[in-house]
């Protein structure tokens, strides 16, 4: 890489930082700890169970017995842990129709995350899903090892059709099976790939490892979308190009075709919403074509609001 360049990834990371760090603290308003108020590990105060809302796995049998009341135990969330996020760089990311890309908004996502996590000492690793690999960056703590792991992001190659390239059920698989520190685990994709046509009866194929990522860390979705694939526009004959494959086709996008692709595209959209609540991880979706530092500060309010609504119970023969 010429020194030019090595200078432009540098003040891109810089404006990057700034406008997370800036831009969250100006919305949020005060201290955070991260995308999503983590209950940790460490076990704490028992309060009486709220059916429906409260996690059964973590009754509190001993004082359930003694006070003949059903009771769960907090979790105090953990000082130190480790983020691993796992980045979709996969060629259908090489996309974007907006103010960016998708593989730009990628970036952006795992930049944001980084950084709050790095607020309070985690360690951050990734995985990261491109060409014929799985790539694999220690997690590491500090502002350097961050901006290493964002380098090779910016820098990676765009990415091309191979046939026998890993898809993100497999690298979801990767990132379950590593057994480490529980914390919180980020999946920043777009979803899209091989799946089981749009019924929603059947499971997508990054579903299960999902399950099981899902069972033993905190996991967030962040799904990454560009308005062209939402809707196409009224511009007649166009080639399009799967980028997964490199096939392509030339179609005449008259109105019955732009309102079937778009009601296909809402139909995959929402199987893969349900798809993730199934699996029991928070969802937040980013688009090109909007503002990712608002639409993650929105977010981050939305999850500690629940968070709140959750725990705000009486107390009564609350033990220690």
């Amino acid at each position: 890489m010429t020194p030019h360049g090595h200078t432009a990834a540098e003040q891109a990371l810089r404006r990057l930082e700034l406008t997370v760090v800036r831009r969250l603290d100006g919305l949020l308003h005060g201290n955070y700890q991260g995308l999503l108020p983590g209950p940790g590990s460490e076990a704490g105060d028992s309060r009486i169970y709220v059916p429906g809302e409260d996690d059964i796995r973590r009754m509190d049998w001993a004082v359930t017995a003694r006070t003949s009341v059903p009771h769960v135990r907090d979790l105090i969330a953990d000082r130190e842990l480790e983020t691993w996020v796992l980045a979709d760089l996969s060629p259908s990311m090489d996309f974007g129709t907006a103010g960016m890309e998708k593989r730009d908004l990628v970036v952006a996502a795992v930049a944001a995350i980084g950084f709050l996590a790095g607020r309070t000492g985690n360690r951050f690793g990734a995985y990261v899903l491109h060409d014929e690999y799985i790539h694999r960056m220690p997690a590491r703590g500090g502002r350097t090892a961050l901006y290493g792991l964002l380098h090779s992001l910016m820098e990676a190659p765009r990415g091309r059709p191979a046939a026998d390239a890993p898809d993100l059920a497999e690298a979801v698989e990767v990132l379950a099976a590593a057994r480490r520190r529980r914390g919180l685990r980020v999946v920043v994709s777009d979803f899209l790939g091989a799946e089981p046509g749009l019924d929603p009866a059947l499971e997508l194929p990054w579903e299960r490892p999902m399950r099981r990522l899902a069972a033993r860390h905190q996991v967030l979705a962040v799904e990454v979308v560009d308005p062209r694939e939402l809707e196409l526009p009224p511009v007649g004959l166009v080639n399009l190009t799967d980028p997964e494959s490199g096939r392509s086709r030339q179609v005449r996008l008259t109105p019955k075709v732009r309102a079937a692709y778009a009601e296909a595209a809402a139909a995959q959209r929402e199987i893969t919403r349900t798809a993730l609540r199934h699996c029991g991880v928070a969802h937040l979706v980013l688009r090109t074509d909007r503002d990712w530092v608002a639409d993650i500060a929105q977010f981050v309010l939305r999850q500690r609001r629940t968070a709140h609504l959750t725990h705000r119970h009486p107390t009564a023969g609350a033990t220690r």
